[in-house]
C-alpha cells in the first residue's frame, strides 16, 4: 500500500530543476604538466640550537617532482608524478648541554638519505560558479616509496654505522584551489584531508645487527604541514 501510494503521488509532481549550470572548466584531451624543484645548502660554524651547542658542519638538500596528467573526460584526470629527493648532514663537532652537570658531545657525524617516490593520482575539476578562472581541485594519489639512509659516526675504533632501507606505500586525497593566471598556466593550492599509510623499515648496525620496523597510519583531518603550492601548465 505504502509503495502504492508513493508512485501516485509521484506522477502528480511537476519536475523540479535546481538550474545549476554544469561549466567545463579542464576540457577532454589537455595535458597537465607541473614540475617542482628546491636546493638548500647551510654552513654551520659555532652555532648553537636550544641544546646543541658549538656545532660546525654543512648539510644540503635538493628535490625535483614532475608531474604529468592527461584529461580523459571533461574536469577528469589521470596521471602520474615522480619525486626524488636527497638530504647530506656532515657535522664535524657538536655538543649536548642538557644540564650543567649532563652534557655529552659528539664527532664526525655523516648522514645521507635519498629516497624515491612514484604516484599514480586521479584528478577532478569543478568550477566556482560560473568562473573559468578559479576552481576547485580534488587529488587522489596512490604511491609508492622506497628510501635509503646512512649514517655514521666516529673514527678509528669508535667508528660505528647503520643503513636503512625503507618501502612506504600510501594512499591520499588533497583538495584544494585552482587559480589560472593566463588560458595556459595555473597556481594551485592543495591540502591533504586524509592519508592511509603503510611502510616496512630494516636496519643493518655496524654490518653485524639487524632490526626490522613495520608502521601502519591512518589519518583523517586537515594537516597544515601537508599544504603545497605549484604552477602547473595546461598544453
Amino acid at each position: 500500500m505504502f509503495l502504492f501510494l508513493g508512485a501516485h503521488a509521484a506522477q502528480g509532481q511537476e519536475h523540479f530543476s535546481r538550474n545549476i549550470d554544469q561549466v567545463v572548466f579542464v576540457p577532454k584531451g589537455q595535458w597537465v604538466v607541473g614540475l617542482s624543484a628546491n636546493y638548500g645548502q647551510s654552513k654551520f660554524d659555532n652555532y648553537q640550537y636550544l641544546v646543541v651547542e658549538n656545532i660546525n658542519g654543512d648539510n644540503y638538500s635538493f628535490k625535483v617532482s614532475p608531474t604529468l596528467c592527461y584529461m580523459f573526460k571533461d574536469d577528469l584526470g589521470i596521471g602520474g608524478r615522480f619525486a626524488y629527493n636527497r638530504t647530506r648532514t656532515k657535522m664535524n663537532s657538536a655538543d649536548f648541554v642538557l644540564s650543567s652537570e649532563d652534557s655529552f658531545s659528539v664527532d664526525n657525524l655523516y648522514a645521507i638519505t635519498q629516497s624515491y617516490h612514484s604516484t599514480v593520482l586521479l584528478r577532478q575539476y569543478m568550477s566556482l560558479g560560473k568562473s573559468k578562472r578559479f576552481g576547485i581541485v580534488n587529488e587522489m594519489t596512490l604511491r609508492y616509496g622506497l628510501s635509503e639512509s646512512k649514517l655514521a659516526s666516529g673514527s678509528g675504533i669508535d667508528f660505528s654505522g647503520s643503513f636503512m632501507r625503507t618501502h612506504s606505500f600510501g594512499m591520499g586525497v588533497s583538495p584544494g584551489l585552482c587559480v589560472f593566471l593566463s588560458n595556459y598556466s595555473a597556481v594551485e593550492v592543495n591540502v591533504g584531508v586524509l592519508e592511509l599509510g603503510y611502510s616496512k623499515m630494516r636496519q643493518t648496525n655496524n654490518q653485524i645487527q639487524v632490526a626490522n620496523t613495520k608502521n601502519k597510519s591512518a589519518n583523517f583531518k586537515i594537516n597544515l604541514f601537508s599544504i603545497s603550492i605549484g604552477v602547473a601548465f595546461y598544453l
